[in-house]
């Protein structure tokens, strides 16, 4: 799974850089969804990191063998948990390709309704979040239930 979304993450992202410009923007349905070619060289939504990207490269890559640590620790555990950490792997790995080889992140999924306009993203930004949203779950539905971590007895 972790494979298959970071090889569709890439290849959206090399079909958008090979075939539009920055700043293009195709109307796939008008005023509502866009293909929208940007870059991104900072964090999610186009935040900096103090730092600059250097040091940014250097916490994305620990973070992501953090994650891929954690996942081994649990890869005999809950579904949910296995599934939710491999999104979020498969989506930091995607970025840190753009991030790594091409110095900037593509994005190009550009939602909007009405006058809200929402940020462009991408595959592996979407993978991160779909992720979040299971380790969420996972973390109310099945974390609660288990033994507190400091034993208050």
């Amino acid at each position: 799974m972790n494979a298959v979304i970071v090889a569709i993450d890439q290849l959206t992202k090399a079909v958008v850089r090979n075939n539009m410009f920055i700043g293009e923007s195709k109307p796939i349905i008008n005023n509502f969804f866009h293909l929208t070619y940007i870059t991104n060289d900072g964090m999610a939504f186009g935040l900096d990191f103090p730092g600059g990207n250097f040091l940014f490269n250097f916490v994305s890559i620990s973070l992501t063998i953090f994650l891929a640590w954690y996942y081994w620790q649990e890869r005999n555990s809950n579904i949910l948990l296995r599934i939710s950490l491999l999104c979020i792997l498969a989506g930091a790995i995607g970025n840190l390709i753009d991030r790594i080889f091409f110095g900037t992140v593509v994005d190009f999924l550009d939602f909007m309704i009405g006058g809200y306009h929402w940020y462009v993203f991408n595959i592996a930004d979407s993978s991160v979040t779909v992720g979040m949203c299971l380790y969420i779950l996972f973390s109310v539905k099945y974390q609660s239930k288990s033994k507190p971590i400091i034993n208050t007895e």
